[in-house]
């Protein structure tokens, strides 16, 4: 029996002519409209014209075999993504072509909705179902609460508000974001929202934050009510009662990539200049060995698998 590790994140273009069949894939086949593809092409040209987000999971895997190799628990470890190569399916049939006949599975977003973890899901186990033999799987549906995520998200916030100078700091307000969803996953129950309040809170209280406030960010276009406020909105509302300096910590996002890149470092840090404030952003955990710490710690606490309901296409 052969043991590995399947790490699985978005997934991003790398070059500029990628953009429309990486869009094309997100939408289920779906063509984008050419308004919708010229402002996400002039998102990535912003950005040099790909993100670091490949890069960074491809290091994030090594790292990880490092580490659980230097515990005593060498296994291989793979990378699927969701929406670009290599695909999740390709990464399924490749394993089962070495040998692979156990795996622990884990989504390098540390939260659950069955409209995002609950795709990763999907597309794994279709790929596995068609395999003549498939892969007996232990899927990580969620490790929010691991103790070294938690301290990792803490180390960053205190971090971040030594951007600031000492005698500002007080002044800062702290606002966790992540990627808002459609509202209608309220109706299934999702945990999503539970989930990511209960990380803000306990983060806040691990740095000792006398309070924190809640936005969301990225939502889609696709025309139904999605979770808000929105951190555009939300700086104005701030800005009204009085706040110039904000910290942004975007708990839902584990490496630099487009929503943040784009999404705070220019979108939303151009609207705090406009409004008058100062936005600085946490760093992300990206491949830093806490994370690493963080992720095999997971690995090493996944029991069997909640069961959840099945996945449901997205909408963005």
């Amino acid at each position: 029996m052969s043991h590995a590790i399947l790490l699985m994140a978005y997934g991003s273009p790398d070059t500029p002519d990628q953009v429309e069949p990486y869009f094309t894939h997100i939408r289920h086949g779906r063509k984008p409209s050419e308004e919708s593809l010229k402002n996400l092409q002039a998102r990535y040209a912003a950005l040099g014209g790909r993100t670091p987000l490949t890069a960074l999971t491809n290091e994030v895997a090594g790292r990880v075999g490092e580490q659980l190799r230097a515990e005593g628990r060498p296994a291989p470890v793979y990378v699927g993504m969701k929406h670009w190569h290599p695909y999740i399916g390709d990464t399924v049939r490749r394993m089962a072509a070495e040998g692979i006949t156990t795996a622990t599975a884990l989504v390098l977003a540390p939260h659950y909705s069955r409209m995002s973890i609950g795709q990763y899901r999907g597309y794994l186990d279709e790929a596995n179902a068609a395999l003549a033999r498939p892969i007996d799987v232990s899927f990580v549906e969620s490790w929010h609460r691991q103790p070294e995520f938690v301290a990792m998200m803490a180390s960053l916030v205190r971090d971040g508000l030594e951007k600031f100078p000492a005698s500002e700091r007080d002044g800062v307000t702290v606002v966790f974001t992540a990627h808002s969803l459609p509202v209608k996953i309220r109706q299934w129950g999702d945990p999503y929202e539970q989930e990511l309040q209960e990380s803000a809170g306990t983060v806040a209280r691990a740095v000792g934050l006398p309070g924190w406030r809640w936005a969301w960010q990225s939502a889609g276009m696709s025309g139904e009510p999605w979770f808000g406020p929105d951190i555009l909105d939300f700086l104005e509302t701030l800005a009204a009662e009085g706040v110039r300096r904000v910290l942004q910590v975007p708990i839902g996002f584990v490496a630099e990539h487009l929503e943040v890149l784009y999404d705070i470092d220019v979108e939303a840090k151009r609207r705090a200049a406009e409004l008058g404030m100062r936005l600085e952003r946490t760093e992300l955990p990206n491949a830093r060995p806490a994370f690493i710490r963080a992720i095999t710690a997971a690995l090493r606490d996944a029991g069997a698998p909640h069961q959840r309901p099945a996945a449901v296409s997205s909408t963005s």
